[in-house]
């Protein structure tokens, strides 16, 4: 029985990642087919729409907003729209910590989240992986930069949250991985492995 214990355990642990994988994107899948599938039976005739439709619609979508993003014209619009968003009550909040939580993943952006680091606990041994998120707080009221401090970003494991901690430069250490590697690694508790290596910042 442990034999057999051991190897269920191991044979989920290899599906379980593919399975929850397969699911998300069957699910995303569905409420595209759903949603736009639905409009597109509207506008065509019963005998011209195929299933699948919603999908290949919705990857057209966002493939034709990937791309009018690179017109200055449809930049200052979005742009604009943005604005209006960012000043909705509660509306503001939830969708700046949507877009600055994707902003981490979007490669146009890596030399603003570029630094993947350990904290040092004031006073104790202990440390934390995170991102460097600010060093130049010339923009910002006084009082939060003392000319040594930098922003970093400490996520939580196995939930999307975390703290942004204010610490002098002396008690980081830049660490050699990527910002998803890093993610991937705080997410999952260090169980995702990658052998690294450290130096001061200087």
């Amino acid at each position: 029985m442990k034999k057999i214990g051991k190897y269920f355990l191991q044979g989920l642990i290899a599906i379980l990642p593919i399975a929850i994988t397969i699911y998300i994107l069957y699910w995303l899948a569905t409420k595209a087919e759903n949603i736009l599938g639905g409009l597109i039976k509207q506008i065509l005739p019963e005998n011209i729409y195929k299933p699948g439709m919603g999908v290949a619609a919705g990857f057209v979508i966002v493939l034709s907003i990937g791309i009018l993003l690179r017109l200055w014209l449809f930049r200052k619009l979005f742009r604009l729209g943005e604005a209006i968003l960012e000043r909705l009550p509660v509306i503001k909040t939830l969708y700046g910590s949507v877009r600055d939580l994707m902003g981490f993943f979007d490669s146009s952006k890596k030399k603003d989240f570029s630094k993947v680091v350990m904290v040092t606990i004031a006073g104790t041994q202990t440390r934390l992986i995170g991102l460097v998120t600010r060093e130049d707080f010339s923009q910002l009221p006084d009082g939060i930069d003392d000319g040594e401090t930098v922003a970093v970003y400490l996520p939580m494991s196995y939930q999307m949250g975390g703290f942004t901690v204010y610490v002098p430069k002396k008690n980081i250490q830049s660490v050699d991985m990527t910002i998803e590697e890093a993610m991937r690694f705080a997410l999952t508790a260090a169980v995702s492995t990658k052998k690294v290596q450290s130096s001061e910042i200087k």
